[in-house]
């Protein structure tokens, strides 16, 4: 009986998610994620295409060179790194990265998949559409397709929340440790 109240728990905790989730099998394999933020378009942009912005949300070690060729990368303490190459991008509507799957997925990180960023405006809000593409097959391929279906809802859970709580506070959240201390 525990086991069951504790998956119905499970079950709403993630219905109740404010970022959709969708993992479609066809025509092309894909990760497909929306959330609604409380910010206007512009506000938004600013948090997701600067480089100070993305360190509002994401890491303080954020780069973001905004152009095509560019980098859109997050530096994390002990060295690690995140992100991606931009391909293109229309102001304040879209982004398009090669991205760069976490250091424990080597083929793919090197590889890379496609990762599209659009922006809506929706009133005083703005909704983030994210659709991953450029899945392969294989073990590795299907390990950090599953990875970042959590870790991209968490990416977008992360940038919604900067805009309901303010900016990140790194200290509190690192509890003292600062990324650029780690990553001159």
């Amino acid at each position: 009986m525990r086991v069951v109240g504790l998956l119905a728990a499970v079950g709403i905790a993630f219905a109740q998610s404010p970022v959709k989730v969708v993992k479609q099998a066809s025509p092309e394999r894909a990760l497909i994620f929306e959330v609604t933020i409380p910010a206007s378009r512009a506000a938004v942009w600013e948090a997701f295409s600067t480089s100070a912005g993305l360190s509002t949300w994401l890491t303080p070690g954020a780069v973001v060179d905004l152009r095509r060729g560019g980098e859109w990368t997050a530096h994390y303490p002990g060295g690690k790194t995140g992100g991606g190459t931009i391909l293109s991008f229309v102001h304040e509507q879209e982004m398009t990265l090669t991205a760069m799957a976490p250091e424990q997925f080597p083929t793919v990180r090197a590889e890379r998949t496609t990762a599209r960023f659009q922006f809506t405006a929706n009133g005083q809000f703005t909704v983030v559409r994210l659709v991953q593409t450029g899945w392969k097959t294989g073990e590795e391929w299907d390990k950090a397709y599953e990875y970042l279906a959590q870790g991209n809802a968490q990416l977008l859970e992360t940038l919604r929340r900067r805009f309901v709580n303010g900016p990140i506070d790194w200290a509190k959240e690192w509890g003292g440790k600062e990324s650029k201390k780690e990553n001159p």
